[in-house]
């Protein structure tokens, strides 16, 4: 529980040295909130999902070497490591506490903590958190786990918990697409 009280108390510590200026749609890192395009995303139960149009291509933005996607998280637009190694989403406390002050995070979505184990071989803690939505392009997935880092440099990776629901994905690198089929 350590690392819940320590997920608060960032929040509460920020709206009191780093308030963010008049802009209520702009994050810390100048993403901009955007609204799902059907108007109609709405949790439906854990694991569900509006699965892809048929050949839905996403277009992977390649910076030295790593593969970033466009991602909507609970409604807010992010650029995501594209991880097949990493179990879970995984976002900066940094990101967390901007969701929540957005009112897209809320206490509820806190669910715990875990242990992971990074690239490196060190263990870490992380809170684990319940997205409402994570949309790919026009594919929506409700209430997937995620892992909130306790680090706001911490890169956000779009993992397992995610990318295991849509079954069959084809990646071409030569044209730095992702194929949902």
């Amino acid at each position: 529980m350590k690392s819940i009280r320590t997920f608060l108390s960032l929040f509460l510590l920020s709206l009191m040295v780093f308030p963010l200026s008049s802009c209520r749609s702009c994050s810390p890192s100048g993403r901009d909130e955007i609204a799902h395009s059907n108007g109609t995303s709405r949790s439906n139960g854990g694991g569900s999902y509006r699965h892809p149009s048929s050949g839905q291509t996403i277009y992977m933005k390649q910076i030295g070497g790593v593969y970033y996607i466009p991602v909507k998280i609970n409604g807010l637009e992010m650029d995501v490591i594209f991880d097949t190694g990493a179990s879970d989403i995984t976002i900066s406390s940094l990101e967390a506490i901007f969701l929540i002050k957005q009112g897209k995070l809320t206490e509820e979505d806190i669910l715990g903590e875990a242990y992971y184990q990074v690239a490196n071989g060190d263990i870490s803690v992380g809170t684990i958190i319940n997205l409402k939505t994570v949309q790919i392009g026009d594919a929506v997935l409700y209430n997937v786990k995620a892992s909130v880092v306790d680090n706001i440099e911490a890169p956000l990776l779009l993992g397992q918990s995610a990318l295991a629901r849509f079954g069959n994905i084809s990646i071409n690198y030569s044209n730095n697409t992702i194929q949902f089929k």
